[in-house]
């Protein structure tokens, strides 16, 4: 049996994800802040645990991590998708807003990525972390400044764990996702004036389904990308084609 862990599974992209890797069969951990919506998408599930996690805390992380030994004995992948998103302009932004925007989307991927890696580590055998960036890993638009920063972080820190992870066959890669129908986007989404930009940028012409890019994440988490490590991988509708 496989042992999956995703952050952020009480919604969007990360319950998604916990539903399609259950579909596979794997064993889940599912952990969020919102620790009764990690139990609700844990209970849709065959074989499966909630954890009630801030990604940002190293405590609470080691402690994630030993509920998942205990409980299902390893841990071979993980797909750590949550994060927030806070926009203002620059001018104005308040630098606690910047400072927590940062720990959470890229501080909590690294110390996810981190803990789990060890528990592979120490279990001696490989596996594979996903981390979800966006396409603001690439590229930036307005009143975004801090989310663009943490998400640029994200893409260069799969990079980095793919180089040091290697050597230890556990590979690491980074999700990039434009505009996907989820709770943190539905404000903007909702909003025509922004509706219309974000959907002026995308070729296909819509949002993303959270299911898409579940499907990206199980492939990436699966032996057919077995030689894949180091990579970003966008699912953005065509916005980095233009």
């Amino acid at each position: 049996m496989q042992v999956s862990l995703v952050t952020g599974a009480a919604s969007g992209i990360g319950a998604a994800t916990a539903r399609r890797l259950a579909a596979r069969g794997d064993a889940v951990v599912c952990a969020d802040l919102d620790g009764d919506g990690a139990a609700a998408t844990a209970a849709e599930l065959t074989q499966a645990m909630p954890f009630a996690l801030d990604v940002t805390d190293e405590a609470a992380t080691d402690a994630m991590v030993e509920a998942a030994l205990q409980r299902f004995g390893d841990l071979h992948h993980v797909v750590a998708c949550a994060g927030m998103e806070l926009h203002g302009h620059s001018l104005d932004f308040g630098v606690e807003d910047f400072r927590r925007t940062v720990d959470v989307n890229l501080t909590g991927c690294f110390l996810t990525a981190q803990r789990t890696a060890r528990a592979m580590v120490e279990a001696g055998h490989g596996g594979s972390i996903v981390l979800i960036g966006s396409i603001n890993s690439k590229i930036a638009i307005p009143e975004f400044a801090a989310y663009v920063s943490s998400k640029g972080g994200v893409l260069m820190l799969g990079k980095g764990l793919a180089l040091d992870f290697a050597s230890h066959d556990i590979r690491v890669n980074v999700i990039g996702p434009g505009v996907i129908n989820t709770p943190m986007s539905a404000n903007s989404i909702a909003d025509p004036e922004r509706r219309a930009f974000l959907m002026s940028k995308t070729p296909l012409g819509r949002p993303g389904q959270p299911e898409e890019i579940a499907e990206l994440a199980a492939f990436l988490t699966s032996d057919a990308a077995s030689f894949m490590t180091g990579a970003y991988v966008p699912a953005d509708g065509g916005w980095l084609a233009g």
